[in-house]
């Protein structure tokens, strides 16, 4: 594909094709356990507690060892405490944090870039730390309460919830949410106890959620536990920023737009791979390019990826992550930048920040990278790349409708810049924009293109159409507050 010193992207087509040793032994022991939480904990059979033993088995040999042994026993036995499900719940954070350490070195392998950083990262089935507590923290009773209700939820298990049972976090909820410290942990209980009500009675449910209700379930738990969550701000950077693209995220109720870009520091540091994101509430009418009326006002970065625009920062916040803590006063629109020439150029130097253990999950994974010269072809289930008799599946559904990009243009095209991800045992690429040839020109598509506004005749009637919604919703809130 493209050689490291011109750009880095996916020279080894045939490493993400290649087996990872060890991966499906340690996501099986994940597996086992997500599955013994369908039905709860309270009183396990024999199936639930084999997997419970499954788990402490997988970490034998760290030093979360003995902790997770114990706790598997008491599981087993229906007599689990506090103590043992958190221990649980790090033990399997620790088994897909090392599945994370191992995908992202062989992704690092492949694009001919070094992986970020880890605070520990061990081999497939290796170790991962408890989160320790830093010493007192404001709100440890109301840890303990969620605490406790999320103990409640594993040992009820999904199949025994009920509207009792969920709105048990209503109160813990309301009363951490005033607290700057406690938000996000008050964020993330309030939206997991949502998708539980709506899914209530668990009895009657066709089908459970199993990995993503066990995945939230267990980074609610060990957030819980005081000096989990650190500190997110970790100083500020003065430079250039490059974006790349943009991934828009849609909820029914919510919707979120996150630019990948390389930024280069005013010293002259070596470049870096950031993020940006800006979130909003949203009427679950506004679908499509009207969703930028809701979060351009809230950054003016979307208008740069637009224009296709660098933007000059000066003391921008930033966390030990890499993900810019956006303030509008402290950036201005630069001299104009194409993506795929900032991937050319400079994708290959650029530095990912490290990981931070709770974020060790295959799930995070979105590894900026460029392609060209491969060949788009339609296999059983959707559209691939050839990449040198390699096919790697391409993650058109993550497109969205917000912008011009197309599966159509994906197919037609001879250079991506997309995010390479990891999902359901296998590689994928989430195209962010694209080359290819209109009218024997080459012409640059880009899922983020509408982001500062358009003159399209589809974008602008969904903006015209979410606007007439919006201005519809704002005029009957006021109505009911007049009442």
């Amino acid at each position: 594909m493209v050689p490291a010193d011109a750009g880095g992207g996916l020279m080894r087509g045939d490493l993400l094709a290649d087996p990872v040793e060890g991966l499906d032994e340690v996501l099986a022991a994940v597996d086992a356990f997500d599955g013994a939480l369908v039905a709860g904990l309270l009183r396990p059979g024999a199936a639930q507690a084999a997997a419970v033993a499954g788990l402490a088995e997988a970490v034998a040999g760290t030093p979360l060892a003995a902790r997770v042994a114990e706790a598997a026993e008491r599981a087993a036995a229906g007599a689990a405490g506090e103590d043992h499900f958190v221990a649980l719940a790090a033990a399997r954070s620790a088994l897909l944090g090392s599945v994370h350490d191992a995908l992202a070195q062989r992704i690092g392998e492949a694009v001919g870039r070094p992986a970020p950083g880890v605070e520990s990262s061990p081999a497939v089935g290796g170790e991962k730390s408890a989160p320790a507590a830093s010493g007192p923290e404001n709100g440890a009773n109301l840890l303990a309460a969620a605490r406790s209700w999320l103990c409640d939820l594993a040992r009820s298990g999904w199949r025994g919830i009920d509207h009792e049972l969920v709105s048990g976090a209503a109160p813990v909820v309301s009363a951490m949410l005033p607290d700057p410290g406690l938000r996000r942990r008050a964020t993330l209980l309030d939206g997991f106890a949502a998708e539980l009500a709506a899914s209530c009675p668990g009895a009657t449910l066709e089908r459970v959620p199993v990995r993503r209700w066990a995945d939230l379930w267990s980074r609610a738990l060990l957030l819980t536990v005081p000096g989990s969550a650190g500190e997110r701000s970790d100083g500020s950077v003065t430079g250039r920023l490059l974006p790349l693209g943009v991934d828009v995220q849609e909820h029914a109720t919510a919707v979120q737009a996150q630019v990948h870009a390389v930024f280069e520091p005013a010293d002259g540091g070596a470049p870096r791979l950031v993020r940006a994101g800006v979130s909003a509430p949203k009427p679950d009418t506004v679908v499509g390019a009207g969703l930028w009326q809701l979060l351009r006002p809230r950054m003016s970065l979307l208008g740069a990826v637009s224009e296709g625009r660098s933007m000059e920062l000066d003391a921008m916040p930033v966390t030990a992550e890499g993900d810019l803590v956006w303030d509008d006063e402290r950036a201005r629109a630069g001299e104009p930048a194409d993506p795929f020439a900032t991937a050319r150029v400079r994708l290959s130097a650029a530095t990912a920040a490290p990981v931070v253990p709770l974020d060790r999950h295959p799930v995070r994974i979105a590894v900026p990278v460029l392609l060209e010269g491969y060949a788009a072809h339609s296999e059983e289930g959707g559209l691939a790349f050839d990449l040198a008799g390699r096919p790697l599946a391409v993650d058109t559904d993550r497109m969205p409708a917000a912008g011009p990009l197309s599966p159509e243009a994906v197919a037609a095209s001879h250079a991506c810049v997309g995010l390479l991800r990891w999902d359901a045992g296998e590689f994928l690429l989430q195209p962010l924009a694209v080359e290819t040839i209109v009218r024997k020109k080459t012409v640059a598509v880009h899922a983020g293109a509408w982001a500062g506004g358009t003159t399209d005749k589809a974008g602008v009637r969904a903006e015209k159409a979410a606007a007439d919604a919006v201005a519809v919703l704002r005029e009957r809130a006021g109505r009911l507050l007049r009442k």
